[in-house]
């Protein structure tokens, strides 16, 4: 069964950082498509980040600059290292994975992140 877990989520003043981590089993790592979605209270789920099987990024406009993406496949682990952080950040945020041969998304539990002002 794929599982994702993440970590790491917690409350930070604004202007500082945060990584997550997140755990992944169930599939072979090192070719899904990893990425971190966030959701605050009252709004739609977004992408904040994602990194394919070959390490190219993709960053949400509203992060770059301040956060990055990670993946460590011999620890079937992907990070999201946030820095500068925003009251706007305060969210869940959610480990997702496209794993082949699987057509589904999959998602762990989620983290809160709370950044306050």
């Amino acid at each position: 069964q794929v599982r994702l877990v993440e970590s790491g989520g917690g409350l930070v003043q604004a202007g500082g950082s945060l990584r997550l981590s997140c755990a992944a089993s169930g599939f072979i790592f090192s070719i899904g498509v990893m990425g971190w979605y966030r959701q605050a209270p009252g709004k739609q789920r977004e992408l904040v980040a994602g990194i394919t099987s070959s390490s190219t990024l993709n960053l949400a406009d509203s992060v770059k600059g301040r956060f990055t993406i990670s993946r460590d496949n011999a620890k079937n682990t992907v990070y999201l290292q946030m820095n500068s952080l925003k009251p706007e950040d305060t969210a869940v945020y959610y480990c997702n994975a496209r794993a082949p041969p699987s057509p589904y998304d999959y998602w762990g539990q989620g983290t809160q992140v709370t950044v306050s002002s």
